[in-house]
């Protein structure tokens, strides 16, 4: 945690109210994104009892498995989810724009510019905390390999039709969540956190009733307060006011209204299945009716509440304007969403269980550095974020008090300005410390030549982005007088070293190369039971 990060909790402590870790919103948000707010029964890891899923606040899709250890209704309720999160899916897979991609020339080797069509924009869905990406993920993972009727005549227990493809979506989401910056799949307590320092701990934020009641507390009361109320107040049938944001449930809302209420639904499903006639049948299909309709009724008192609490986050969250660099985050999001509608067109196979070495070294590598590259654009575009970049010495900012024009060394002289910058900071620079500042976008370089009167002056010399001329071109180099920025860190992150194709991995990492038996589609896991 930076120092002030533990400020802002403590200045929380102090005030009652959560206090702001940013000045714009570092997420993109769609226009209609998908809130997807499941629950999950206890002691089965998986098992779904039921989920609220929509694109409008007012009127969410109830789904609900009476029976959650059956597995027809389980299958059931996939495809009714299936039913929602596919067409919301095709729905941005048709409209799409002109765009450019740097490909390898199969013939010559060499890099070129390709045209292709990229999706215009990309699906987004929204789950209240962090439990519901894990539960996308353990989603996708035991559905997409399912076999249909359709697909394999003989096997057990088909799959409805369209829950493997739910399945390679689901997982899809769940992967890209793994990249930093990426607002394909967003928990909605984590982007919350991500734009406001509560006075708890890391943990309790977690539960979204207590953060939003820090972050906006009702009239009267302090986040403290509200936070408590909303984690232990019960009503008068000893449950919870403000449910927890699942997929978990409550212990007393299981053993006092979940389990009788799963009891009298299988007695009645029991009592259909022995009736002799029609008219004994008609009063046990009600009887069976009603039980079903208490346990969707149930599922529905649990959600309700997290989905509004979803969407009242959703309006803290517009009210701050986008940073300038969350738009080429989102752009990444849409190429890869673009990549996988493709991959699913093509009619490739799904996801495999676990990566080969090479793949998973890439997904590494591609994390590391969107990671480095996260931190980086949200410094430079929240002065708040920077202050913080500041006060850790990663870097500094001042007025220009002196420049000096000169020149390198060699046959063709290039302009190398040194500006000195007047600071009440303290960076971490030592000799020929490279530093960057922003400068249209792109980033200019500098290194440290040294400091004056104890580190309140920094000298600097300019390195690029001036132009070819032997004069700086106009705007190239800071003016005395000029408030500037500079960070030691790089604001645009290296590629690494190519790494070898899947079939050449050498042994030490899955070899030898050659072609690798296939893995069976299915085989049941403990992780495929839901």
């Amino acid at each position: 945690m930076s120092l002030i990060s533990t400020l802002a909790r403590l200045e929380a402590v102090s005030t009652g109210r959560a206090q702001p870790a940013a000045t714009v919103r570092h997420r993109h948000l769609g226009d209609r994104p998908l809130v997807f707010v499941p629950l999950t029964t206890a002691g089965e890891a998986g098992a779904p009892l039921g989920a609220l899923v929509g694109t409008d606040r007012d009127a969410p899709r109830l789904l609900a498995v009476p029976q959650p250890r059956d597995r027809d209704l389980r299958f059931a309720f996939l495809a009714e989810l299936a039913d929602v999160v596919l067409p919301y899916v095709d729905s941005y897979a048709e409209a799409v724009e002109p765009a450019e991609r740097t490909e390898t020339d199969p013939e010559t080797g060499k890099r070129v510019k390709v045209e292709v069509d990229l999706c215009a924009d990309a699906p987004q869905l929204i789950v209240p905390s962090r439990a519901g990406i894990d539960l996308v993920r353990l989603l996708g993972r035991s559905t997409r390999f399912r076999r249909t009727a359709e697909q394999d005549p003989e096997t057990p227990y088909p799959a409805p039709p369209r829950v493997p493809l739910l399945g390679r979506w689901l997982t899809h989401f769940g992967e890209r969540a793994r990249v930093p910056g990426s607002s394909l799949l967003l928990a909605m307590t984590d982007v919350l956190g991500r734009h406001w320092v509560t006075g708890q701990s890391t943990l309790e934020d977690q539960h979204l009733g207590a953060l939003l009641a820090w972050i906006d507390p009702p009239e009267g009361e302090t986040g403290a307060e509200a936070a408590l109320r909303a984690e232990l107040e019960r009503d008068a049938q000893g449950q919870l006011t403000c449910p927890p944001a699942g997929p978990a449930t409550d212990p007393a809302f299981d053993n006092k209204l979940l389990a009788p209420a799963i009891e009298r639904y299988d007695r009645a499903r029991t009592a259909l299945a022995a009736a002799e006639d029609g008219l004994e049948a008609d009063d046990r299909l009600g009887a069976l009716t009603a039980a079903e309709r208490e346990v969707r009724d149930l599922v529905l008192s649990r959600t309700r509440p997290t989905w509004d609490a979803v969407w009242r986050g959703l309006d803290l969250l517009r009210e701050l304007p986008e940073g300038a660099r969350a738009e080429e985050r989102w752009t990444r999001d849409r190429w890869s969403f673009t990549g996988h509608r493709d991959r699913v067109l093509a009619g490739e196979p799904p996801q495999p269980r676990r990566d080969d070495a090479v793949t998973a070294a890439n997904k590494l590598a591609t994390r590391e550095r969107e990671q480095a590259r996260l931190e980086a654009q949200e410094a430079l575009d929240d002065p708040l974020v920077m202050a913080g970049r500041r006060l850790s010495g990663e870097a500094f900012a001042g007025e220009v008090t002196d420049v000096v024009m000169a020149y390198s060394d060699g046959k063709r002289p290039s302009p190398r300005p040194l500006v000195t910058v007047r600071t009440d900071d303290r960076p971490q620079l030592g000799e020929r410390t490279k530093v960057y500042r922003s400068l249209g976008g792109k980033p200019q370089s500098a290194e440290f030549v040294a400091d004056e009167e104890d580190g309140a002056y920094v000298v600097l010399r300019v390195l690029d982005k001036m132009g070819r001329g032997k004069e700086p071109e106009p705007g190239s180099v800071p003016e005395k007088g000029d408030r500037v920025c500079f960070t030691l860190f790089e604001h645009e992150q290296r590629g690494g070293a190519k790494l070898p194709d899947p079939e050449e991995t050498p042994w030490t990492h899955g070899g030898p190369p050659g072609e690798a038996a296939l893995e069976a589609a299915d085989p049941v896991t403990a992780e495929d039971v839901l």
